[in-house]
């Protein structure tokens, strides 16, 4: 049975395309279902809110991915006094929260701590919000980004990242000089919301993600996330 947001997001979605004149089976592929890229599950669900984090080539060498992957491997739960492996969605969960807190260390170069390179993120990430999706919190960190939003008609997550990190990409090598290497990690993690609840969670750590790098002592300090233009500082300007 659907929660009765997910039925509301579901039911936006519908009266757009009705009023645009399309039919649902004119649909794009990759909005629902299962799909894999790389080694990550990726659930879609036509209408939801995702979490999504994408990050430079950089922040995550092989061996540290290497050893972070035998750690899950040989993660244990105690479950009615036994010991069992976890799930494929524990391990999602697992691998990701161990991706979080290596990246805030500031591992790699950090391209995305100059400021004209957070500032150009963050106008491209703005540029079709409102238009092909609906940017909710937000952050640039110095090695990753953080996004919570919901694809609108017609346009799947899969193509709006794919649009979005080449765009910052081409830009980000002209300001940086940068060239013949990549700038992202091919695969980026998206996470399907399911409830208010994990919805408020989510928000709160995007927007206290500079905070626990300890970059800033305030959420609404960081130049380059949702606090601070919710607090009505620092607020970017979208290029149209």
């Amino acid at each position: 049975m659907d929660h009765p947001d997910e039925s509301k997001q579901l039911d936006r979605i519908r009266f757009q395309m009705r009023i645009q004149g399309k039919a649902p089976e004119q649909l794009p592929p990759l909005l629902s279902g299962i799909h894999t890229r790389g080694y990550l599950p990726h659930v879609k669900r036509e209408g939801a809110w995702y979490f999504v984090t994408f990050r430079l080539a950089d922040s995550l060498p092989t061996s540290v991915l290497a050893k972070l992957e035998f750690e899950l491997e040989n993660s244990r739960h105690e479950v009615g006094g036994e010991s069992r492996g976890l799930t494929a969605s524990e391990r999602k969960k697992a691998r990701q929260r161990m991706i979080e807190r290596y990246l805030d260390q500031g591992a790699g170069a950090c391209w995305l701590q100059r400021p004209e390179v957070a500032q150009m993120a963050v106008e491209a990430l703005k540029h079709f919000n409102g238009i092909r999706y609906e940017l909710d919190e937000w952050v640039i960190m110095p090695n990753h980004i953080h996004l919570v939003l919901l694809p609108l008609a017609n346009h799947s997550l899969s193509s709006i990242l794919h649009s979005r990190k080449r765009l910052i990409a081409r830009e980000a090598n002209k300001l940086i000089g940068k060239t013949g290497e990549s700038f992202w990690q091919p695969e980026s993690y998206d996470h399907w919301i399911r409830s208010d609840e994990e919805m408020a969670r989510i928000k709160e750590y995007v927007r206290q993600n500079p905070v626990k790098g300890r970059l800033c002592e305030s959420a609404d300090e960081w130049p380059w996330g949702s606090a601070c233009r919710n607090a009505g500082k620092g607020d970017q300007e979208t290029i149209d």
